[in-house]
């Protein structure tokens, strides 16, 4: 089994490796271009048509529905924790921000393709059931000859959502959480199969997987207008919590800033020479931005393509809201918080336990331990609706994959609970980096039909304003 493990670790590395974050970040450049800096000049209108619906649009939920479920896939434990792992003092320090917020600037033209894409190529039925995403753009749109592309994305994207990313990482992330908090000695166990585990872990996986249950099991609506609750209320509590952090600590604030270009650009190496220092902030910064936006990896679009739109244009624009949202604002709340509090050079420190100091040094007004249960809730309430949302895009693959075969999708959505309920006692590290090696693969094919597709794209993304000036 260890040979085994080492041997995923290995295929992991390669593909997670430098070609995949290239690619990903020169078709961000790429589409930039094409698109004449879309991300930075229609903005504004991005932001404002992400509340604003469309009245006569066709499709099975809102825009800001549609936008809710794919942020709340996106936005997860890795805004928490995967921000402390890229800046702490072993991996590319504070410099590796800035790498974050370029990913996420040239992240936001691809999401915008993307999203534009998914209801350009959708497919709606009698019933106004819509199925759309990278499968269905590379079948309709490159043509019947590249259905084997389709159908290799949409079989790694019902394996990340219920073998990994979706289930058992998330899972483990709450469990892990709630007994930090409640029973961090493991002094009340009960004993299962041959191991102990804590009450506290038993009774999260019972109640996590009866919660998943009642909202799956409804499918998108009600996943979407459970997100449309949850994801704004979950995002507001912790972007305020942070920006009371900074607001009581202004005075630190230039100084965080300061730190973050000079990592960046190794006017003040944190290891090695000066080049190597810019390389691992850029790596680091850049692979973390990838993780956390997932823009290139194609998931977003699946919950794109059932809004409520007639204009793919329109919904590209709030699709790519979702990389502002999730990169520009969340993770930067969670980095300036670790910066400006020097967490991030305490090498007796890793993970989760990084930002946990942040906000216990940084809110000193509050007890440690309610500092410590703000976190704890929000790294649930992420870890929550990530399993809600690959839930759905799991589900979208599956149904592709089986040609809209309904019995599929159910069974689907019973093991993916069932999944959800034994996640917490699973500690098999092969399950993670298998999980991680799928992510990693459905990009491939989302990015070869994204350059593909780019003509069509920047030809009636210039249409469709030309139209409205």
């Amino acid at each position: 089994m260890e040979k085994f493990t080492k041997f995923l670790e290995q295929v992991d590395a390669i593909v997670w490796g430098v070609p995949l974050i290239v690619l990903i970040i020169v078709t961000g450049i790429y589409l930039t271009l094409r698109l004449r800096g879309l991300q930075i000049v229609h903005l504004p209108k991005a932001l404002k048509y992400m509340f604003k619906n469309e009245e006569d649009g066709t499709g099975e939920v809102s825009s800001f529905g549609a936008l809710c479920t794919a942020l709340s896939a996106t936005i997860g434990t890795g805004n928490i924790v995967g921000v402390a792992t890229a800046i702490g003092v072993l991996a590319g320090g504070p410099g590796a921000l800035f790498w974050m917020w370029l990913a996420a600037f040239l992240g936001m033209a691809t999401k915008y393709a993307e999203g534009f894409l998914a209801v350009r190529y959708r497919k709606i039925e009698a019933d106004g059931h819509v199925l759309g995403g990278p499968f269905y753009y590379i079948e309709n749109g490159m043509g019947h000859q590249w259905r084997w592309l389709a159908k290799l994305f949409a079989f790694f994207g019902a394996c990340v959502g219920l073998f990994g990313i979706g289930t058992f990482t998330q899972v483990n992330g709450i469990a892990s959480a709630v007994q930090g908090f409640f029973d961090p000695d493991k002094t009340n166990t009960v004993r299962i199969l041959g191991a102990d585990y804590s009450i506290a872990i038993v009774i999260t996986a019972v109640v996590l997987a009866l919660c998943v249950g009642l909202v799956v099991i409804g499918g998108l609506k009600r996943i979407a207008s459970v997100s449309q609750v949850v994801v704004p209320f979950m995002a507001v509590i912790y972007i305020v919590a942070a920006l009371v952090l900074i607001v009581v600590n202004i005075e630190k604030l230039p100084g965080a800033f300061v730190e973050i270009f000079e990592g960046a650009f190794g006017i003040k190496p944190i290891a090695g020479g000066v080049f190597a220092s810019i390389a691992v902030a850029m790596q680091k910064g850049v692979a973390r931005g990838i993780f956390s936006n997932e823009a290139g990896l194609g998931s977003a679009p699946i919950a794109a393509a059932a809004a409520k739109t007639k204009e793919p244009v329109r919904q590209g624009l709030v699709t790519m809201t979702g990389t502002f949202i999730d990169t520009i604002v969340v993770c930067t709340m969670t980095g300036l918080s670790i910066v400006m509090m020097g967490t991030w050079a305490d090498k007796s420190l890793e993970g989760v336990q990084v930002t946990t100091a942040a906000f216990q040094k940084g809110l000193y007004f509050l007890p440690s331990d309610v500092a410590a249960f703000i976190l704890m809730i929000c790294l649930v309430f992420f870890a929550f609706t990530t399993i809600l949302g690959w839930d759905y895009y799991g589900e979208r693959c599956l149904e592709y994959l089986s040609n809209g075969s309904r019995t599929a999708v159910k069974i689907y959505r019973w093991l993916y609970i069932l999944a959800v309920f034994i996640g917490p006692y699973m500690t098999v590290a092969a399950v993670w980096t298998i999980a991680d090696i799928f992510n990693g693969l459905m990009a491939i094919p989302n990015i070869i039909a994204l350059i593909v597709l780019s003509g069509i794209i920047s030809k009636e993304t210039k249409e469709y304003f030309a139209k409205k000036h």
